[in-house]
């Protein structure tokens, strides 16, 4: 069911995103969630391409620098990948709006804590007629130690797998295929991979569909991800070294992406039709038809 608001004047949402949080100066609209999902699948897939293409990093040292580069020019574009959406991260915390980071809060008094009675009513210390806010505490939002919360967990997951990851590479023999270990550490990094990018997207398709509106979505961005994810799957599958966990997380994302795609044109059509934009703002006056009145009238 689609709700009218109130029109509000929005950037271009082709702007690429690191140079829009650097030129707005606030990350303001970034999900944590999305960034932790999508920070530990691309690492998860970075670090499963070093491992299965190991043997052809360390015959870089016999082969020419061309030679090098062609080989491992999957390796490069996934770890691209991962270095970029790392920035995007770093980039949230350091431009989080200060004013979802910080908050005003006054101490609970004392007495509340007294009797059964006094803990069931709310007690609260007045500033004072005077405007005295000397009681007045500024601590962290929940949404800021949330952000730093997952932060951690980002450094960590990618920190542990790595010093695991190059530990079991150095220690083991290099041969084709990989050390049963190796496979092994290569297998739950491909599938957590696939898992978390499955988990990343899952969630805005899902409330896409049921707003029935584009919203901030970029169609032009996703018309050019969609082909994109499509070539970079099938230059993966060609590269020598590879299997299916290396590739099976950006292909389930390009389809993901795609069927994004898909319901972002029905409802831009849908919108067309009703006229009114990608947040549900009319276009074009006041409703014209009984259709339209239907879809954005609250029902009893």
């Amino acid at each position: 069911m689609l709700v009218l608001r109130p029109s509000r004047q929005l950037s271009s949402t082709g702007e690429p995103r690191h140079i829009r949080i650097i030129r707005k100066k606030t990350s303001e609209g970034f999900s944590p969630w999305y960034l932790l999902l999508g920070a530990t699948s691309s690492a998860s897939g970075m670090l499963n391409l070093l491992i299965v293409q190991w043997s052809l990093i360390r015959c870089c040292k016999v082969e020419s620098p061309w030679g090098c580069a062609e080989s491992l020019l999957g390796f490069f574009q996934v770890f691209l990948q991962w270095l970029l959406f790392s920035i995007i991260h770093v980039l949230y915390m350091i431009y989080f709006p200060p004013h979802l980071k910080y908050q005003r809060t006054l101490p609970i008094a004392p007495q509340a804590y007294g009797s059964t009675a006094d803990q069931a009513s709310v007690h609260t210390i007045d500033a004072g007629a005077d405007g005295d806010t000397d009681k007045l505490k500024v601590t962290t939002t929940p949404e800021w130690r949330l952000a730093m919360t997952l932060g951690l967990v980002i450094v960590l997951h990618v920190s542990l797998l790595l010093l695991l990851s190059l530990a079991l590479l150095y220690t083991l023999p290099t041969t084709i295929p990989p050390h049963p270990l190796l496979q092994y550490l290569a297998t739950f990094l491909g599938v957590s991979a696939t898992i978390l990018a499955v988990l990343q997207y899952a969630p805005q398709i899902y409330r896409t569909y049921q707003s029935g509106l584009v919203g901030a979505l970029s169609l032009g961005t996703m018309a050019i991800q969609v082909p994109g994810s499509v070539l970079f799957v099938v230059s993966l599958v060609l590269r020598p070294g590879t299997d299916w966990t290396s590739w099976l997380a950006y292909a389930i994302t390009g389809l993901m992406q795609g069927m994004l795609l898909v319901i972002c044109l029905l409802w831009k059509k849908r919108q067309r039709e009703l006229g009114i934009d990608d947040f549900g703002n009319s276009i074009n006056g006041p409703e014209t038809n009984d259709e339209r009145r239907a879809l954005v009238e609250p029902s009893d």
